[in-house]
């Protein structure tokens, strides 16, 4: 498939100054394992839900053709879990998603927690978070400016070409999420992704889900699910 690009060069001083101290390159994921072991609560799935048409559509950033959406959003569990997903909840490091329930759990590099589904390795789910001084998520910026800024400077590669597809911003129980749909695409081989960032008992927390790119029209819809699952809990 051959993928669009779009210009993500622009970013304000105010916000490059925002971010020098918080987002470190290492956010980059890695493909290296290391181990690590967690206490988590992990719950079945109860209901069924249903997928959305898949439509893609891709931001001409600069010049006006950017879509923000504001979703407010009831709490992970206060509705039952979808069928087919499992929930992972770590009340010690205070946040929690759900992931398909034929993933399982793997070691990934400088990550909290990790899960992969058991034949495709490369469609996986992991969060990490770093400290913060920040309070919430729109300290760093407007989502237009700040997710640009993100998908190009700390989740693309040197060699890989970011093209920015949806970006949304939603609220749960006061706290605000940013939710960016995004590719990657190099030479040989691109990816497709979710990935969601928010702040919280002063940290930094991101969730990124995703797929190779290929089959992204397939799975797109299910990673949706996982990507708009993340909460931040109190901790």
């Amino acid at each position: 498939m051959v993928v669009s690009s779009c210009s993500l060069t622009w970013i304000s001083p105010c916000l490059s100054y925002k971010l020098k101290n918080l987002v470190h390159p290492n956010d980059l994921p890695h493909n290296t394992a290391t181990s690590s072991s967690k206490n988590i609560f992990c719950a079945m799935d109860a209901t069924s839900s249903g997928e959305s048409h898949f439509q893609r559509r891709p931001l001409l950033l600069g010049i006006g053709a950017l879509t923000v959406n504001l979703q407010p959003t009831s709490s992970l569990f206060a509705q039952e879990i979808p069928k087919k997903y499992r929930a992972f909840v770590d009340n010690i490091d205070g946040y929690s998603y759900i992931y398909p329930s034929d993933w399982k759990e793997f070691d990934f590099r400088a990550h909290d927690s990790a899960f992969k589904d058991v034949l495709l390795q490369l469609q996986n789910v992991r969060v990490r978070f770093i400290p913060t001084e920040k309070k919430d998520i729109r300290d760093m910026g407007p989502v237009e400016e700040f997710i640009p800024y993100l998908v190009k400077h700390r989740f693309a590669a040197p060699n890989q070409r970011p093209t920015i597809y949806d970006m949304q911003e939603r609220s749960v129980d006061g706290k605000h999420y940013y939710t960016v749909e995004y590719v990657l695409a190099s030479q040989n081989y691109s990816s497709a992704s979710f990935a969601t960032v928010a702040i919280g008992n002063g940290r930094y927390y991101t969730l990124i889900v995703g797929a190779v790119e290929r089959r992204w029209k397939r799975v797109r819809n299910q990673l949706k699910v996982v990507a708009d699952s993340f909460k931040v809990l109190d901790i």
